[in-house]
C-alpha cells in the first residue's frame, strides 16, 4: 500500500487534494525575518540620513531634469516619473512601518502584561508584610519594653526608699540596694 493510500484509510487526517505540486514549488517568508526587516526599515526611514538621501535623490532628479539637455532628460513634463517613483516608495514604506508598529505593539502588550504580574506580586508581598508587621505590634504590646521595665524598676526602687525612711533602717546585706547604680 502506497503513502498516498493510507492516508486515504486514516479517517482522523484530511485527504490530500493532489495539488501537492503547487504547495511544494511555493516558498514561504519567515515571518520573523521579515518582521525584522520591516523593522529595520522603518528605523533607518525615521533617521536624519534617510531625509538627507532622500532630499539628494530628489534634488538631483530635478536638476538634471532640468538642466541637462533635451535629449538626456527623461521625465520632462512636469516630473511625472518622479511623482510616480515617491508614490511607489511611500506605498511600499507605509505597509513595512504599519508591520514593524504592529510587533512593537506586540512587544509594548507583552511587557505590561509582564509588568501587571510584577506589580501584582509586590502588591501580594506588600499585603503579607502589612500584615507582618501589624502581628509584629501585637506581639510587642506584649512584650515588657526597657521604658516599661525601667519606670517598674523606679517604682520598686521608690518604695524601697520609703520604706527605709519610715523605718530609719538601711538595708541589710540580703536585701536589696536602693539606690540605682
Amino acid at each position: 500500500m502506497s503513502e498516498r493510500d493510507d492516508r486515504r484509510v486514516r479517517l482522523d487526517q484530511p485527504r490530500d487534494t493532489g495539488r501537492t505540486w503547487r504547495r511544494e514549488g511555493r516558498r514561504r517568508m519567515d515571518p520573523e525575518s521579515f518582521g525584522k526587516f520591516a523593522e529595520g526599515f522603518a528605523r533607518f526611514m525615521g533617521t536624519a540620513t534617510f531625509i538627507a538621501w532622500m532630499t539628494v535623490f530628489v534634488a538631483a532628479w530635478i536638476l538634471w531634469n532640468t538642466l541637462a539637455p533635451v535629449s538626456l532628460r527623461f521625465d520632462e513634463f512636469p516630473f511625472i516619473f518622479l511623482t510616480l517613483m515617491l508614490s511607489l516608495q511611500a506605498s511600499y514604506a507605509a505597509p513595512l512601518i504599519l508591520l514593524a508598529q504592529n510587533r512593537q505593539e506586540a512587544r509594548d502588550r507583552v511587557t505590561q502584561e509582564q509588568d501587571r504580574e510584577q506589580n501584582a506580586r509586590a502588591h501580594a508581598d506588600m499585603q503579607f508584610l502589612a500584615r507582618e508587621v501589624a502581628s509584629l505590634r501585637l506581639a510587642l504590646g506584649e512584650v515588657a519594653t526597657r521604658d516599661f521595665l525601667r519606670s517598674e524598676l523606679r517604682g520598686v526602687v521608690s518604695d524601697i526608699e520609703e520604706r527605709v525612711t519610715a523605718t530609719g533602717t538601711e538595708p541589710t546585706e540580703g536585701q536589696a540596694d536602693p539606690t540605682p547604680r
